[in-house]
């Protein structure tokens, strides 16, 4: 083999590199902050390398599902290094496989540079639902699972997640948690979803809300009392209502928006934006907590009014993008380009940015 595996994501995770690819008849590829990087210095990989690397991962069983439905999503731990996420598929009659870096510990609110106050508070509910949405890397993933941790180091719960695949690895601390994988553990998330609620528990944690029989799943559950968490993915919290809504038939939208009017606790949306000094990324957050307000436009169907909810709720502890990234640019954390570059309303936030900037000559 042309490369020593073990050896380069050793190093990925030490110069924090979240994402590695590999792919016949080239070098690898790292996503470095937010940016995709050649690491140049490497020889290219044949295909035989690259399907050596893949089998290594994979174990006889996993092996045999890539081979039936040509793809597989999988986690596996290096010892002493890291856990890590491993997508591999095929691409041009060979293989291809992408691994990213899962952190070893679970982390505070504080640490992971989120807003902690608001999320502590939707920590305390005990029914409902609470989804955690972004894009793909966004760092959704992680967040839920750090606010499981919360959960579980302060109530006295039993918690049952369904994941696809497990990532983080939780021990008991205040609760008992229960981890199943989908395709280890149970057939699928909705085969799962059916049983769940005669194992007893609090907390139910969906790894993906995916299709509309998962959608279901999570609502129904909240519904009778359980508090449960998943991820969606979307880009931000009105765009998480449409994507739910409009999965469902026309004749069944209206039901649905009735029931997340009565379930629906909060949505945390999230960004990762390069910082200033290109060292690394910060969260920019969008919540949403649902309060008479935002359940009054849900039910009205006035999803664009939801918005201007979330822009003057800080009372309720809620905030917009645009108001996170001003944040982050006021702390001098991220360049004024990057924040109206991720920004809901760009030129909105660009007039917000050129105003502090012209109070802060006029100052000097």
């Amino acid at each position: 083999m042309a490369i020593d595996v073990k050896s380069l994501l050793k190093l990925m995770v030490q110069k924090e590199i979240s994402d590695i690819h590999f792919k016949a008849e080239s070098v690898p590829a790292l996503r470095l902050h937010g940016s995709m990087v050649l690491a140049a210095n490497l020889q290219k990989l044949s295909g035989e390398d690259v399907k050596a690397i893949a089998y290594q991962l994979m174990n006889d069983e996993q092996a045999k599902q890539f081979e039936r439905d040509l793809e597989l999503d999988m986690a596996f731990s290096l010892d002493g290094i890291s856990r890590f996420r491993v997508n591999i598929f095929r691409q041009r009659r060979t293989i291809g496989l992408t691994l990213r870096v899962i952190p070893n510990k679970l982390r505070t609110f504080e640490e992971l540079n989120l807003p902690a106050e608001p999320l502590k508070k939707l920590g305390m509910e005990s029914r409902g639902l609470i989804l955690f949405a972004g894009v793909t890397g966004a760092g959704k993933t992680t967040t839920l699972n750090n606010f499981v941790h919360f959960i579980n180091s302060t109530y006295p719960y039993r918690i049952i997640s369904v994941e696809d695949p497990i990532e983080f690895y939780h021990s008991d601390i205040k609760s008992t948690i229960v981890q199943r994988e989908v395709g280890a553990d149970t057939k699928s998330f909705g085969e799962a979803l059916r049983h769940i609620l005669r194992q007893d528990p609090d907390v139910i944690v969906i790894g993906e809300m995916r299709d509309i029989e998962t959608m279901h799943a999570a609502i129904s559950a909240a519904e009778t009392g359980h508090l449960v968490l998943s991820t969606i993915h979307t880009m931000d919290a009105v765009q998480t209502f449409d994507r739910i809504i409009d999965a469902h038939p026309a004749h069944q939208q209206g039901q649905v928006r009735q029931q997340l009017a009565n379930c629906l606790k909060g949505i945390v949306a999230q960004r990762l934006i390069p910082s200033k000094d290109g060292k690394g990324r910060y969260p920019a957050t969008e919540i949403l907590i649902n309060n008479s307000m935002v359940r009054t436009q849900l039910l009205e169907g006035k999803l664009s009014e939801v918005y201007k909810v979330m822009d003057k709720g800080a009372y309720y502890g809620m905030h917009t993008f645009d108001q996170d990234l001003l944040r982050l640019y006021q702390e001098g954390k991220i360049d004024p380009k990057i924040a109206i570059d991720n920004s809901t309303t760009p030129q909105d936030l660009a007039l917000k940015i050129q105003g502090l900037s012209t109070s802060a000559g006029a100052a000097a």
